[in-house]
């Protein structure tokens, strides 16, 4: 559920609608909730007239109202969705999992081959490189095949109507209305998140309409059907956003010990490498902050996304740029972290702080597949956690003597492997 527009959060304009660092990894335990009371038909449609009559409402036509607004029902998923509280939040060493998995690095791989001619002018136009953009699109939508299934205008006039933040998503339902009138997305097509964001690298419409180009000329910004359009368009929102061609997101280091004062530090306390060097933090490797193209003046921000005892990082005015993308530090460490290994870079060096690492995509599927063999139905082996995966681990936790969470980690998966 996200992007360019798609997350729920706090600052404007992201590619994305503000939203949890985690929402996508938890979508499965979202759409399983009930939905709850929705109001009558009648209250979307009074809602939405009120909205046919304000003053932003006048670039959109008769025509275009009365087909594609004015028929429109409320969807309960998306009140759901809205509402829901999740009572499970992935830790982050689970999301990283998923998020930067070997799938995914052996498919950004091969995409970068596929797709050479068109990142390189791409890359000519914006400044943004293949590795980055290529990161952003496995993220979002896992090259192009989860792009969403909810009605994109349905979602926003529902959200338009229902729940908190009205007035940003009416602004979002007004804009999805003129991409449509205009023609650059067929209505039968515009599908997207229960939050609005769409296309291959998930833009809401109103970030679509300020930055969205149309890279081969046909006339159309076509995020959806186009991938050459879909990721220009991601070039030229982090070009406006001050990317810094070739220049580093982030360093991984090393504190000198348990003692180092981290406390008020943070991604936004900004301080010189030169500054960061006197107080002993050095590379990973064990090497000087400064060098590589870094100079000792380079300012950085000390990044800890799992405590002090976990992997810890030095991170540049790129990462910055990345979380207005869409304002999740976690989701900024997946893109950033992807496109290191995109380039061919190694895992981080400094392991998670736990004793039970998550699991990827495929060992995910070899833990349904498992908890099938058990007599669990779960459905299909998907890889996705849903609520009758969580209900069968919860069980196998139990029979194990595991500390019952529903969350499966490698120590499950080891157990259920060798019974």
């Amino acid at each position: 559920m996200s992007r360019a527009g798609v997350v729920m959060r706090d600052r404007a304009p992201s590619a994305h609608v503000p939203r949890p660092a985690f929402v996508a990894a938890c979508a499965a335990l979202i759409l399983g909730m009930p939905s709850g009371a929705m109001g009558q038909a009648g209250d979307l449609s009074r809602c939405l007239a009120s909205i046919r009559a304000t003053q932003g409402a006048r670039r959109i036509t008769a025509d275009t109202w009365t087909r594609h607004a004015a028929s429109l029902e409320a969807d309960p998923r998306v009140v759901a969705a809205l509402d829901a509280q999740p009572e499970f939040r992935l830790p982050v060493w689970d999301y990283m999992a998923v998020m930067v998995d070997d799938e995914r690095i052996d498919d950004g791989r091969n995409r970068l081959v596929l797709h050479r001619p068109l990142l390189e002018s791409i890359f000519e136009r914006y400044g943004v490189e293949p590795q980055v953009l290529v990161a952003f699109w496995g993220v979002e939508s896992n090259y192009g095949r989860g792009m969403g299934s909810y009605g994109v205008l349905r979602s926003l006039a529902t959200l338009s109507c229902k729940g908190r933040r009205q007035k940003f998503f009416r602004g979002q339902f007004l804009a999805a209305l003129r991409i449509v009138q205009d023609g650059h997305v067929a209505p039968a097509r515009f599908r997207g998140s229960w939050a609005g964001a769409f296309g291959q690298t998930q833009f809401m419409p109103g970030t679509f309409e300020w930055l969205a180009v149309d890279h081969d000329g046909d006339g159309r910004r076509d995020v959806i059907g186009n991938v050459g359009d879909a990721l220009a368009s991601t070039a030229n929102y982090l070009r406006r956003h001050g990317w810094r061609t070739g220049a580093p997101w982030g360093i991984e280091v090393k504190l000198p010990g348990p003692a180092f004062p981290v406390r008020g530090e943070g991604r936004r306390v900004k301080r010189t490498l030169d500054t960061w060097a006197a107080r002993g933090v050095v590379r990973a490797d064990g090497s000087p902050l400064a060098g590589d193209g870094l100079s000792p003046a380079t300012r950085a921000g000390l990044y800890l996304p799992a405590g002090a005892t976990g992997p810890a990082f030095l991170t540049f005015h790129n990462f910055d740029v990345i979380y207005r993308y869409n304002a999740s530090e976690t989701y900024s460490l997946a893109i950033a972290h992807l496109a290191d290994r995109l380039r061919g870079g190694g895992p981080f060096a400094t392991p998670w702080p736990t004793d039970d690492p998550g699991l990827s995509r495929a060992e995910r599927r070899e833990l349904q597949r498992l908890l099938a063999a058990r007599g669990h139905d779960i459905g299909a082996p998907s890889g996705v956690l849903t609520a009758r995966t969580r209900a069968a681990v919860r069980r196998e936790q139990e029979r194990l003597g595991h500390e019952v969470t529903g969350r499966p980690g490698q120590k499950l998966l080891r157990a259920l492997r060798n019974p």
